[in-house]
Formats: C-alpha cells, structure tokens, sequence
C-alpha cells in the first residue's frame, strides 16, 4: 500500500544518510540554518515587543488597561514568535534549504546510481535561480492552503475535522518539497510534477506523517531529502 510505502522510505532515507558523512552534515546545516534565523527573528520580537503593539493599540493613561496592554503585548509576542518559526523554514527553505537539499538528492543519485542525473544548461548560477522558481510553490502553496483550512475551522463548527485536513495537507506538500526535487533538477514542466503528487498523494501522506511527531519531525525533515530521492529514483525506473 502506497501509504505504508511512504513511511518505510522515509525511514530508509534517514537510515541512508546516517551512513554516509556528507549527508550527515548536510542535514544538520540544514536544522541548523532554520535554527539560527527562528533565534534572530524571535529576540528582535522580544526586543520590540512593546514598539510593536505601540504600531496597533497605544499603551493606555488608565492603571488596569496598562495590564491589560502588557498581557495582551505579551501575548502578541508569543503569537509572532510563532509566526517567526514560518518565517524562518519559509526564508531558509528558499534560500538556503533548496541549495542544501538538491545538493543531498545528488549525493544520493550518485550513491544509487553511481552517476548524477543533470540535464542542466546554461551557467550554475541560472541553474540555481531555476530551483529557488520552482521552490517558491513548493514552499508558499501548502502554508497558504493550510492557512486558509485553518481560518475556516475558526469561523465553522467543524474546526477539529479541518484541523486534521490542513495538517493532512500540509504534510503532503512538505513529503512532495523532498520528491520533487529530481524532477525540479530535470525541469520537468511544474504541471507534469504536480500531476505526479496528485496521483501519488497516498505515498506523501505516509511519508510526511513523521513530520507530525514533536522533535522526531525535525530529524526526519532534515533528512528527508534521501527519502525523497530514493522514492524518485524507484519511480523513474520502473
């Protein structure tokens, strides 16, 4: 079964670049850029925390409404801190993370394959703004589907039954970040990669569902990339 499927490669991909050094590192840089730019995004926040509410809700002349005011500022911060988390996997992910992780699939064709699967013409530099395009829906698409999924079970009373769908979803667009990656590399058209997702959505389901399990997802995402290109490889070669 096709969902079951996704869920042994994911782990055959981590197991994979457990084994090989350079994977190893990758992943980790890869953690760790994300990391870094949550812990600067999140300290300006706290720094301006109170300049920020300033911008939407002036601080009050009355006593009980300052602490108020410096709830709700707190408040506030906790709310933007989470957003910086998006924010920094959004920033890293297209400027960093897609360099990082076509760099893994390659390793990892070359691993399989012996060989590196690479169409590419024209300058490296064009190569790479080719890839940051194609990471763009990758990356916005899912948050904003999510995101809208979301807003609906606030305003509906089938909030808990969306709540599952947008995860569901979003899952399934992070599981395509990882396979997509040998066909971004092989410019095939983004329609005939979307096509690819939506018959094989089973698959991503099963193979995202590790990215819902606290601290065990930040493993299997920094390393999903081996995965991803496994299932790739298998599916080319069939």
């Amino acid at each position: 079964m096709q969902f079951f499927l996704g869920i042994q490669y994911n782990i055959k991909g981590l197991f994979m670049a457990l084994k090989h050094p350079s994977l190893l590192l990758l992943g980790l840089l890869r953690f760790f850029i994300v990391l870094i730019l949550w812990f600067v995004l999140s300290g300006i926040i706290l720094v301006w925390h109170e300049q920020i509410l300033s911008l939407v809700w002036a601080m009050p002349e009355n006593q009980w409404l300052v602490y108020l005011w410096h709830a709700v500022s707190w408040l506030l911060s906790l709310v933007l801190v989470a957003v910086a988390m998006i924010l920094s996997y959004l920033l890293a992910q297209i400027f960093f993370g897609v360099f990082i992780m076509d760099y893994m699939s390659r390793i990892t064709e070359r691993i399989i394959l012996g060989r590196e699967v690479n169409p590419v013409t024209g300058s490296l530099v064009e190569f790479f703004m080719y890839l940051i395009v194609q990471e763009l829906p990758r990356t916005i698409i899912p948050v904003l589907i999510s995101m809208v999924v979301m807003l609906l079970g606030f305003l509906t009373p089938f909030g808990p039954i969306l709540f599952v769908i947008s995860s569901g979803i979003a899952i399934v667009f992070m599981a395509w970040d990882s396979t997509d990656l040998v066909g971004a590399r092989n410019m095939a058209p983004l329609k005939e990669r979307f096509s690819f997702l939506r018959k094989n959505w089973l698959f991503h389901l099963g193979f995202g569902l590790w990215f819902l399990i606290p601290w065990l997802n930040i493993l299997f995402l920094s390393y999903a990339p081996v995965g991803g290109t496994l299932y790739a490889i298998r599916e080319q070669n069939k």
